[in-house]
């Protein structure tokens, strides 16, 4: 028996089907937002299995068109490309970023020649897949060196957009770079190239098996938080994001994404600049294994993605990215 006066609004009215549900749903998700990485290996008709990523692969470059052709016929728009560079190749230095037949350049070459502006490029600017310490950064003393690191940086962005990629997104978090990275750019007549700034990138401990699947995991000497940010800090993401806009950058990455919403959040709500999202490796291989041991089921990777765009993503980066488009369909 129920007492007292009963509520003229009842907000259950509006869940009652689906159609009325659809009607009023206030974020949704397509394949217009999937943003898809690829693992590069050396090697000729090669496909690897990262072991700390279930389903995930590194592919060799003469493979890439099979994997385009399937991101295309899912509607994405763009994959974005990190390299598994062979260790007699790497370095303090991290020489092999700047050569022009290196993983990175190689696909470049191959896709933008077979597909044209048929898919978006993204490319990766830091250090850490070719150095032999794993930083993203050059060392000296056991300090990574600001100035040093971002004149190389600016050299690998303009290798990239030689090479033709469509969107640079230097991940490295030194000071400065995309200023003047994209002074650089324009100076080369590179008008056109977006830079997508890892402007918010956190010392977080969901990176693992990225750094597996790039072959950096085992040779990091120390840690990363003296350039990548303090997961207790969100003010901090506002000043960075400032810095960027103000250098140049045409959007901004946040990364990791789940456990960052409100600095998503707030950087949307403050900036009003397309914001994306990087559903991380671990991120990833958390969700994944929860499905493949029945803990949870496959709705889990959409209700993570929607989470991004409720708290303001205009694009998700994940490993998702082809199995969502069919989830979609």
């Amino acid at each position: 028996m129920i007492t007292g006066k009963y509520p003229s609004l009842r907000l259950r009215r509006n869940r009652k089907y689906s159609w009325t549900r659809r009607l009023i749903r206030e974020n949704n998700l397509s394949t217009n937002d999937l943003i898809l990485p690829i693992f590069l290996t050396d090697g000729k008709n090669k496909k690897s299995k990262i072991s700390s990523m279930p389903g995930i692969f590194r592919y060799s470059v003469d493979m890439l068109p099979k994997v385009i052709d399937k991101a295309l016929s899912n509607k994405i728009p763009m994959v974005a490309f990190f390299p598994n560079t062979k260790f007699n190749k790497k370095n303090n230095l991290g020489t092999e970023a700047l050569n022009e037949n290196n993983l990175v350049c190689n696909a470049l070459k191959l896709i933008k020649n077979k597909y044209k502006n048929e898919i978006g490029i993204m490319t990766d600017v830091a250090l850490d897949p070719y150095t032999s310490h794993g930083h993203d950064g050059l060392i000296k003393k056991n300090k990574i060196l600001n100035d040093e690191t971002v004149r190389i940086l600016i050299e690998q962005s303009l290798l990239l957009a030689e090479m033709g990629s469509d969107v640079i997104a230097p991940s490295d978090m030194m000071d400065g770079r995309i200023g003047e990275i994209r002074k650089f750019l324009d100076k080369k007549k590179f008008y056109n190239v977006q830079l997508l700034s890892y402007a918010v990138k956190y010392a977080s401990n969901f990176y693992g098996p990225f750094r597996d699947a790039v072959g950096s995991k085992s040779l990091l000497k120390g840690d990363k938080r003296t350039y990548q940010m303090d997961f207790a800090n969100s003010n901090e993401a506002i000043r960075e994001v400032a810095l960027d806009i103000k250098e140049g950058a045409d959007f901004v990455m946040v990364k990791p994404g789940m456990p960052y919403l409100d600095i998503i959040k707030s950087i949307k709500d403050k900036f009003k600049i397309p914001v994306f999202a990087y559903q991380v490796s671990g991120e990833y291989s958390l969700i994944k294994n929860g499905i493949n041991n029945k803990i949870i089921n496959h709705d889990a990777i959409i209700e993570s993605l929607i989470a991004f765009k409720r708290a303001g993503s205009c694009a998700i980066v994940t490993y998702f990215a082809n199995e969502v488009a069919n989830m979609l369909d």
